[in-house]
């Protein structure tokens, strides 16, 4: 793929943002995208960089946009188990493990979900210069289940939008400590800890965070629940629960101790060496057909094991 170069006039004689308007012109992208692209220079208008992603333009503004050829990724491809549930040339949904990274980091260089896909399936050509997997979300290195995995640009688009718009639906198993009373959902906002950078928190500085849960099972000392996202925030399940009181089982930031349960139960949760939060259920329209597709990974045999011996007498 080679630089290009386009000239827009903008004959509109209503004013309109510069990035709202790029992505009526090239849907293929996405506004983050084409955000990224005017912050890193790709972009003029009547020959000036913009100073802001926002600005209005007004009739007769001529814009250029630069596309600039992708630079090579570096990370190496890795021949990688993946569990695949569902692969066509748009997409792939993957179950994943937990304790698999999705993306590389300090100290988690190789191994991920990322190299992973990268062995897989080719590299898309993103806009901004930068060749790049199709990860469209993320889970928590141990959280296991549901990922999807766009294979083009333009099915990577779509399901990021679906992510913005809260469309795509996302439903989790948790199991966490003491006993929940009723259905409910939590609507608070979720940002970085105050004190403990590496955490999140329930934070009125935080971007909006919503997510419901529904009460599955009682069991000595801990409750089953079905989780559903309304939002994506970082550790939001994990967040949420814990400002409720209820954080997860073996969760190692945001856990507690199991309190008034028998001591073989007692055991057996504090034994549990990762949080107990599995991506169960995933639902989204199909980018190129329109249609809507489930997938349900099923839950893992560590948290399947921990239940079964949690409802023994």
């Amino acid at each position: 793929m080679s630089e290009t170069t386009s000239q827009i006039l903008f004959d509109s004689d209503q004013p309109e943002r510069l990035d709202k308007y790029l992505v009526y012109r090239f849907p293929d992208f996405s506004r983050s995208r084409l955000q990224r692209l005017i912050g890193d220079g790709f972009v003029l208008v009547n020959g000036v960089q913009p100073t802001k992603t926002g600005l209005l333009l007004e009739k007769d503004d001529v814009i250029e946009i630069r596309f600039p050829e992708p630079e090579p990724i570096d990370l190496i491809p890795e021949n990688i188990h993946l569990e695949i549930l569902y692969e066509d040339q748009n997409l792939l949904a993957i179950n994943k493990p937990a304790g698999m990274v999705v993306h590389p980091s300090a100290g988690h260089s190789k191994g991920t979900l990322v190299h992973a896909v990268m062995g897989h399936v080719p590299l898309l050509e993103g806009i901004g210069g930068k060749l790049q997997p199709g990860i469209v979300h993320r889970l928590d290195k141990d959280t296991s289940g549901l990922l999807v995995v766009a294979k083009t640009l333009e099915a990577q688009t779509a399901l990021i939008r679906q992510l913005q718009k809260h469309s795509m639906k996302r439903i989790y198993i948790a199991l966490v400590l003491g006993d929940v009373k009723d259905d409910g959902w939590v609507d608070a906002p979720v940002g970085r800890h105050p004190v403990h950078r590496t955490k999140m928190a329930v934070t009125a500085t935080g971007k909006e965070a919503r997510t419901h849960y529904w009460v599955l099972e009682k069991l000595d000392g801990c409750t089953l629940l079905r989780c559903s996202l309304e939002t994506g925030r970082t550790h939001q399940i994990r967040v949420h629960m814990h400002s409720l009181g209820h954080p997860l089982v073996g969760d190692p930031v945001y856990g507690g101790r199991p309190r008034g349960v028998r001591s073989h139960a007692g055991g057996l949760i504090a034994d549990f060496r990762r949080q107990a939060l599995h991506a169960q259920q995933l639902e989204l329209t199909h980018p190129q057909t329109g249609r809507k597709v489930t997938w349900e990974a099923p839950i893992p045999d560590d948290i399947s094991t921990l239940l079964l011996m949690l409802r023994q007498p």
